[in-house]
């Protein structure tokens, strides 16, 4: 035995001995190398490409001589000359060991290969599919031997994959004996497996080898959005993403609303169940469309959603989560299927994973945040807040991790605001007001250019100026408290108080103008002491969520906070900490992880390890309940001043002064001074 080549695989490090002309595919399986393979050993999918190396290799302490490996045989020929092998690619399942050995196993052959998310952040993730493909050829029936083509095939898979027992998705049998036919007894299976552990499940067939991919959905579904990517369940890389307007508006904009409505309306969870499900449908079909795939290869979805929206996808009503105790008719993961959802788009067998719910308030969507952020793994107490209708929350290191919900409403949104729209081309994202002049330039969606520059007007002539978003009402409202134009108590002062026109009466109130772009047809963009109010509410339901974690905890700061969500991204942690949204920490620690709940639903989509990782997490996470704790209230009010009305923000006030001002009617004035120049952003 001793005198068998001794073959090392590269990057696993694995080693043994084999005898001279085992094929490397073989040596890798017994190994436990990770090189995938589909055709099971045919030299026709080119999934287990490998590349010999040659040489002295003293760290592994062997010399590879050439024709260390097997001459190239017709079948890598052919594959060659029809496909293409990059200089020095061998097909591991026809490549054989003739002496000792180094084999690299690059990245694109790795079955849990890792890919890396080039949006917010750079964390990886690795691939442990639930669902992957195998080839095989079945014995064809025969009048001697009497077993059903099902059976046939089972026996195939157990003899060719090593896969004991499988069992067929209902919705298949109809094609399975066309299918076997059309491909002359050759076939393409997709299993899934809910667990490592699992009976495999065969849910697509395709004739002879199938090459046109498999797909998957990570659907964030919101309050308001329905965030979805397309991702190539092979190789991990999203395909397309794109998102859509949840229909449910039109019952209420926020949570409560819609459990009233279910509460009011005879029937009416079911309507908005099957009108979230149809919008599910034409995002997917529009997702399939984009890509250039055929919708039936999307074999694979996974949701995560606030308990509301989850119980309203499932078709559940939610009336138990407007009272106490807030019960969940289920907290735990579901597996289910396209057609248990009555989703039409997907094929009937399509398999659906809904991550697990933390609490009655804290959904699936938490969930998958905790699964792409990793607080328990933070060495540092770390807040992580996905800002959107109904904020979530979590608050942990490697200690302990804690959770609640807080019900901000949709201002941050730039709804219930005066101007306010949705993030599109022409909506201000972001402003700055001179503490001197008190004028305002600001930035729109679609453009780069700031609102003084010279080439502004020309640059936004297609789009206009059509409204404030999200992002632009935060910023706008923190320039006002920076610029002395808004008090603590969020009070906006007159003209005289403030030393610009700009802050127009309203009658007992007033409002400061942005833009008026009424002579171009246009609209006249204002921030109204309504909108102040709302931002104000908005604000303090998020740090009062947060400070009663940190009450949890036993502490009264923090050192890192991380902002999710699709709006978190776009937020400036200088104006987020000005206006009093989150605790005050050191502006270099605050991050944005884009939109985690989403890479959650990804990372979940792409690993059945990552599955079982956040089924036991949950399970380890403190919940607070927000609506029940005493100190909520008072905690809210006090955030109600900006940045707060208790809190010292010293971290804050190395970076700005805020001006001490007061517009109070009895006082009638304010105090200028304390201001001074920002730096320009």
């Amino acid at each position: 035995m001793s005198q068998d080549p001794l073959v090392i695989f590269t990057p696993s490090g694995k080693r043994g001995r084999f005898p001279v002309g085992t094929p490397v595919l073989t040596a890798a399986r017994q190994l436990g190398v990770d090189l995938d393979s589909v055709c099971g050993g045919r030299g026709i999918c080119s999934k287990c490409q490998v590349q010999p190396s040659y040489g002295d290799f003293p760290k592994h302490g062997v010399t590879v001589a050439d024709g260390a490996v097997g001459e190239r045989n017709a079948v890598e020929d052919r594959y060659d000359r029809i496909r293409g092998l990059k200089p020095g690619r061998r097909l591991g399942c026809q490549a054989t060991v003739q002496s000792d050995v180094v084999i690299d196993v690059p990245p694109e052959s790795q079955v849990h290969r890792q890919v890396v998310r080039k949006a917010a952040s750079d964390k990886p993730i690795t691939m442990d599919p639930a669902t992957r493909l195998y080839y095989v050829e079945v014995a064809e029936p025969d009048m001697h031997d009497p077993t059903g083509d099902l059976q046939r095939l089972a026996a195939a898979l157990a003899g060719q994959w090593d896969i004991p027992q499988v069992t067929l998705s209902p919705a298949l049998l109809p094609t399975l004996q066309k299918v076997l036919r059309k491909g002359a007894w050759k076939i393409t299976v997709a299993l899934h497996r809910t667990a490592s552990d699992a009976v495999p499940q065969i849910v697509a067939l395709w004739p002879g080898l199938h090459e046109s991919g498999f797909f998957g959905l990570a659907i964030d579904l919101g309050s308001t959005t329905i965030a979805a990517h397309l991702t190539d369940l092979d190789t991990g890389a999203v395909r397309a993403s794109a998102g859509i307007m949840n229909p449910q508006i039109r019952f209420g904009e926020d949570l409560m609303s819609r459990v009233s409505y279910a509460m009011m309306n005879p029937g009416g969870e079911v309507e908005m169940t099957r009108a979230v499900r149809e919008a599910i449908d034409t995002l997917a079909a529009n997702l399939a469309e984009e890509a250039q795939i055929d919708a039936s290869l999307i074999l694979e979805t996974v949701f995560v959603c606030n308990p509301v929206m989850h119980h309203l996808l499932l078709g559940i009503d939610p009336v138990e989560l407007g009272q106490a105790p807030f019960a969940l008719t289920t907290s735990d993961a579901l597996n289910l299927t396209a057609r248990d959802l009555s989703l039409t788009t997907l094929p009937p067998a399509a398999q659906i994973y809904v991550l697990p719910c933390i609490a009655g308030h804290v959904g699936a969507d938490a969930a998958a945040v905790a699964l792409a952020e990793q607080p328990g793994k933070a060495e540092e107490l770390t807040l992580v807040v996905d800002v959107g209708t109904n904020a979530e929350i979590l608050l942990g290191d490697t200690q302990r991790v804690l959770a609640c919900s807080s019900p901000t409403g949709p201002a941050f949104e730039g709804a219930q605001i005066s101007s306010g729209q949705r993030a599109a081309p022409g909506a201000i994202e972001a402003i700055r007001i001179d503490p001197a002049t008190k004028e305002p330039r600001f930035r729109v969606i679609g453009c780069d250019l700031w609102s003084d520059d010279p080439d502004f007007a020309a640059k936004t002539a297609q789009t206009g100026i059509t409204g404030i978003c999200g992002s632009g009402i935060i910023e706008a409202v923190a320039e006002m408290r920076l610029a002395g134009l808004l008090d603590p108590k969020g009070l906006i002062g007159s003209a005289e108080q403030t030393g610009t026109d700009r802050c127009l009466s309203t009658g007992r109130t007033h409002e400061y103008l942005i833009h008026d772009g009424t002579a171009e047809g246009g609209p006249r963009i204002t921030v109204t002491q309504g909108d102040i109010r709302a931002i104000q509410l908005a604000k303090s339901a998020l740090y009062a969520g947060a400070r009663l974690l940190m009450d949890a905890r036993g502490v009264d700061t923090i050192n890192h906070v991380t902002l999710a969500g699709a709006f978190g991204a776009h937020i400036s942690p200088l104006h987020a900490v000005v206006l009093g949204m989150i605790p005050d920490v050191p502006l270099e620690n605050v991050t944005s992880a884009g939109n985690a709940a989403g890479h959650g639903a990804r990372i979940a989509l792409c690993s059945l390890a990552a599955r079982r990782e956040i089924e036991t997490m949950v399970k380890q996470i403190t919940k607070v309940e927000t609506a029940i704790e005493p100190k909520f209230q008072e905690h809210f009010v006090n955030a109600n001043a900006i940045p707060h009305a208790t809190d010292p923000f010293p971290n804050l006030l190395t970076h700005v002064t805020l001006p001490d001002v007061s517009f109070n009617a009895a006082t009638g004035g304010g105090d200028d001074g304390g201001r001074r120049r920002r730096r320009k952003g």
